[in-house]
């Protein structure tokens, strides 16, 4: 099992590249960061990260190829894995409706739109003249004047079907936004699918728990910090996501309603143990591991410790770095 941590790069960047090299210190394999227009640029910020940590990989968690050009996304990581000498991971999905609506950015046939980056991408970092002609991206005869020494690892995010089965096929690993082993037994499935259209052994691919976090040894400090993130998540599940955990969409319209109004404090009272069990990680050290355990009987290979890491953010990568990575280490 690997450990991968998230961060929005929402604080100043002194801050999150502090957060780094303690992930780094306390024995984490990835850093993830996001990338969303409202924040601090992602590939700023994985350029301090790379220049001040040593071993962590690092990567997008993730972009999407409708915000940029999937050239310049291409030399953008590639910049970033010859500043970390060869580090870099590249993790893209479809993007966040949400975001993209925002800044009338259409997400267009987003499985289509995939597969034909992670094809653009792997090409042009061979060096080579690109000239494609898809669906979705046109390339006419592109080329980067300088490539990684080594194909970059390629996540693609998933949650539906036709995504997974895409990872599946074509992706060195796969980030799925979920925390239960319901939620993997049904993704499992779908990636087993594509790796066999693939030709693929499903062990090549790093399955990956993207997962909403947080430890504390007071575990209702750990549940109150967790409380809004799962509001959020609940909040956008689709119904049949909902109905897998027997979740009642009528309490879930509740939260719906309360985030929709900006009423943070009735969407996080609405928070049910059975909402937090079923999105979340949450409890004392000795809690996490039994879950991240029950993970990986479902295959996944990667935890990422997403938002909220837990009520303080130092001691939580503290205590998972000395008493949570130490039991998965053999």
């Amino acid at each position: 099992m690997k450990f991968g941590i998230e961060f929005v790069p929402q604080r100043q960047l002194e801050k999150i590249v502090e957060s780094c090299k303690l992930a780094e210190e306390k024995g984490f394999h990835y850093v993830w960061i996001t990338d969303h227009y409202n924040n601090r640029d992602v590939y700023v910020t994985l350029a301090l990260i790379a220049l001040n940590t040593n071993s962590i990989k690092i990567g997008t968690g993730v972009t999407n190829p409708y915000t940029r050009n999937i050239a310049q996304t291409a030399s953008s990581i590639a910049t970033i894995d010859e500043l970390s000498n060869g580090r870099a991971v590249l993790g893209i999905g479809a993007g966040d409706r949400v975001t993209l609506d925002a800044i009338n950015v259409e997400r267009v046939k987003p499985v289509k739109a995939i597969r034909e980056s992670v094809i653009i991408l792997r090409q042009l970092w061979t060096g080579k003249s690109v000239t494609f002609e898809g669906e979705v991206i046109k390339l006419k005869g592109a080329r980067l004047s300088f490539k990684p020494k080594a194909e970059i690892p390629v996540y693609i995010g998933a949650q539906g079907s036709l995504m997974l089965r895409l990872a599946g096929e074509i992706g060195n690993g796969v980030l799925i936004n979920a925390s239960h082993p319901k939620d993997f037994e049904f993704a499992m499935k779908q990636i087993k699918i594509g790796a066999k259209r693939g030709n693929r052994d499903i062990k090549e691919i790093d399955v990956a728990a993207y997962t909403a976090f947080s430890v504390d040894e007071d575990p209702k400090e750990a549940i109150k910090a967790v409380k809004i993130v799962v509001a959020f998540i609940v909040a956008g599940a689709p119904n049949v996501v909902l109905e897998r955990h027997d979740i009642k969409v009528e309490d879930a319209n509740v939260i719906r309603e309360a985030i929709s109004k900006g009423d943070f404090k009735t969407a996080s009272k609405s928070v049910t143990n059975e909402m937090i069990e079923a999105f979340s990680i949450t409890g004392t050290p000795e809690q996490c591991i039994s879950r991240i355990e029950e993970l990986l009987k479902t295959s996944v290979t990667q935890v990422v410790i997403g938002s909220p890491i837990g009520p303080k953010k130092k001691k939580s990568i503290t205590l998972i770095g000395e008493k949570i990575i130490p039991s998965f280490s053999a």
